[in-house]
Order: C-alpha cells, then sequence, then structure tokens
C-alpha cells in the first residue's frame, strides 16, 4: 500500500459512499438483489470496524423503471418523478431488508439543493447525520427526486455526495461506478489508456481526460464525477474512485488493495462556515473584477472593495451569495455581499468614500468582507 492510501484509510473515521444506478440494478433496470446484498456486508465489516458510513444511493429512478416495466429511462420530468416515487421505497426496502441481518437500522434522507442554499436547514441535515451515527444507524441519502425541478436539482448524486462529505466533513469520499476509475484517455478509444493510480490536484487537464458519455440509466458521467472529486478535495477531502461491480470492492479498497483512482485532499483544512459558503450555497449573481481587485483579493487576502468591481450581473439583495469572477467571467471565488446588486451597480468602480455621496448611507467599506470570502480556485 502506497503511503498515501495508507494514511488516507486509517485515518477516515468517517466515510460517504456514493453508489451508481449501474451499479446496482440489471441492465433492464430492476434491482439486482446480490449487488445489494454485498454493499450491505461490506458496509457492516466497516461499521465493524469502527467506521461511520454515510451512503449516497442512486438508483431509485432505476428501480422504479423496472418495477413500472419501462425499457428506456424517461426523458421527460414527470415520468422521471414518477419513476422515482415508485422507486424509492422498494430501494430502501432493499437496504432495510439486507442491513436488517447485522441489526443495522436505515434512516431516509432526501434532499434537494435548497436545502444546502439555506444555512438553518444545511446545518439540521448535519445534525441529523450526526445524530443517527450516535444510533448506529446508516442514513441513506438520495436526491428528493420527486420533487426537484431544474431550479433546484443537484444535477447527479455525485455532486450531491461530495456536498454530504463537506457537510459532514468526512475525510474520505468513495464513489463506485461502473469503470475502474480514471483512466489517462478514453480506454474505448486508446488501446495505449492506463488506469491513474494517484491524482494530486484536479485540474485542468485532468478534467479534460473525461469523456462525454454517461451511463445508461444513471444520470452522471466521468466528467460529473471529476467535478464532484473537485468539489470534495479543494475543501480537504480524500476522494476514491473505483468500480462497484469488483466484488468486494470496499473490502479490498480498506485492505489496501490499489484498487481505483485516489484524488488526493488539497492542504488546506477548511472551516465548516467556508466549506457551506464556497462549495453549498448557490450563487445569486456575479461580480467581475479587474486585475488590481483579483490579485489583492486573492494574492494579498484583502477585501473586495467597490473601485475594483467592473461589473454585476444577476438580482440579489444584501448578504446573497455570490460569484467573484475575472473578466472572462470565469469563477475563482464566492462571498456574502454586502449590498444588493443594485447598490453594486451604482458603487461599482468608485472608491469606497464615494459610497455615501452615491447611495446616501455607508454601512460597509468594502462589498465583500474578507472573513465572508472563499477562494474557490486561483485564477
Amino acid at each position: 500500500m502506497d503511503t498515501d492510501r495508507k494514511e488516507i484509510l486509517a485515518n477516515a473515521e468517517t466515510i460517504v459512499i456514493k453508489v451508481g444506478t449501474n451499479v446496482l440494478t440489471r441492465a433492464d433496470g430492476t434491482l439486482e438483489p446480490n449487488q445489494v446484498n454485498s454493499l450491505a456486508d461490506q458496509i457492516f465489516r466497516l461499521k465493524q470496524a469502527g467506521k461511520k458510513v454515510a451512503l449516497v444511493s442512486s438508483g431509485a429512478i432505476g428501480a422504479g423503471m423496472g418495477r413500472l416495466g419501462l425499457k428506456q429511462r424517461p426523458s421527460d420530468l414527470r415520468h422521471l418523478q414518477a419513476c422515482a416515487a415508485v422507486g424509492q421505497s422498494f430501494l430502501m426496502r432493499a437496504y432495510e431488508d439486507s442491513l436488517a441481518r447485522y441489526g443495522i437500522p436505515t434512516a431516509q434522507i432526501l434532499l434537494t439543493a435548497g436545502d444546502f442554499d439555506n444555512r438553518t436547514r444545511y446545518l439540521n441535515v448535519r445534525n441529523t447525520i450526526l445524530t443517527l451515527f450516535e444510533s448506529n444507524c446508516l442514513p441513506i441519502i438520495n436526491e428528493n427526486d420527486t420533487i426537484s425541478v431544474a431550479e433546484i436539482r443537484f444535477g447527479d448524486n455525485d455532486t450531491l455526495a461530495a456536498l454530504v462529505t463537506n457537510l459532514i466533513q468526512a475525510p474520505l469520499l468513495i464513489l463506485l461506478t461502473v469503470v475502474d476509475g480514471l483512466y489517462s484517455a478514453d480506454p474505448n478509444t486508446d488501446p495505449n489508456a492506463f488506469l491513474v493510480n494517484t491524482v494530486k490536484q484536479i485540474d485542468r487537464e485532468v478534467l479534460e481526460k473525461a469523456g462525454v458519455t454517461k451511463s445508461s440509466l444513471g444520470s452522471g458521467g466521468m466528467k460529473s464525477k471529476l467535478k464532484a472529486a473537485r468539489l470534495a478535495t479543494m475543501a480537504g477531502e480524500s476522494v476514491i474512485m473505483a468500480n462497484g461491480a469488483i466484488p468486494g470492492v470496499l473490502d479490498a479498497i480498506f485492505s489496501g488493495e490499489p484498487v481505483g483512482t485516489l484524488f488526493l485532499a488539497a492542504k488546506q483544512n477548511m472551516a465548516a462556515w467556508k466549506r457551506w459558503l464556497g462549495w453549498a450555497a448557490r450563487p445569486l449573481g456575479k461580480v467581475l473584477l479587474d486585475a488590481g481587485a483579483l490579485s489583492a483579493v486573492c494574492s494579498k487576502g484583502k477585501s473586495l472593495l467597490p473601485i475594483g468591481v467592473r461589473e454585476v450581473t444577476g438580482s440579489f439583495q444584501k448578504g446573497a451569495v455570490i460569484s467573484l469572477c475575472n473578466l472572462e467571467g470565469e469563477e475563482f471565488g464566492r462571498g456574502l455581499s454586502n449590498y444588493s446588486a443594485a447598490d453594486i451597480a451604482k458603487i461599482a468602480g468608485k472608491k469606497s468614500e464615494s459610497i455615501i455621496e452615491l447611495l446616501g448611507i455607508l454601512p460597509y467599506e468594502e462589498i465583500i468582507h474578507r472573513d465572508n470570502l472563499v477562494i474557490i480556485e486561483q485564477p
């Protein structure tokens, strides 16, 4: 076992495991009981070893398809939601039956993106999961597909799993998919492609290794998994992506076998408040910064002053989470705005002492104070 893996696996007392639809289902979309049982067996062994486990499980829509006799995944929202409504209870029953053999109770947690936007709801979800751990319970988490619409969707459970990992500050996220991990190139088209054992940083070069295909029954693909892994690693957690169809894959990972691809956590260990600000809450608008402000905020640790803002977009009020972008519109940070979008438009490019003349009051000298600002990517 390499040193990085050994240390990460030994120190990971809390683990988030995400399992994809295609890992759990047959080709026709029906649940494969042997896969569910195998996953339950391995989770039991992890819990016996003293690990706290949260499971983010896809499969509700796929299970619903099987129950409804559908041969293809629906493309319209109402049929997807109907499949989820039918399949979610069936999925939970399968987990409950498998884990009951070990006396492990299960708890269903269905979430929407709005639960992460709202700080109070966000903390309530965190407290619920941590309390379930105290009772030796397995939280089983999924997106609430029956009510989610485009505006409040995570997009896929890879993103949800990364957000949950940040939420409970779990040091390790395991993404179980139907590929062996990240390859140096697309193995379907490049015979020289090889499995990458360890990735130190998920940069643009790594993201470009992702193919454009996605799974037949699930909603994600390699690109979504890399983005989720990037979200988790930037906040300070490590990620292992591995093939969940391999028998005993979790046992193999925790016995130290070089299974899948390990994505190393960034060196920073970010506070819970800034994890929410930088990666959980969705921005309601954005400000474009000139080169001077970009340098002051990113390199010198300064607050964002009005003089460095060139443009503001979106409609938001004071206290909203907004994106900080360069002049090309590329996001590099997020923060809590001291001003509404309308007021920022009036004071953008002006010195702070001009605010009282333009707005009639001077509540804050800065648009975003440094304490309420997170750099999520160096520009």
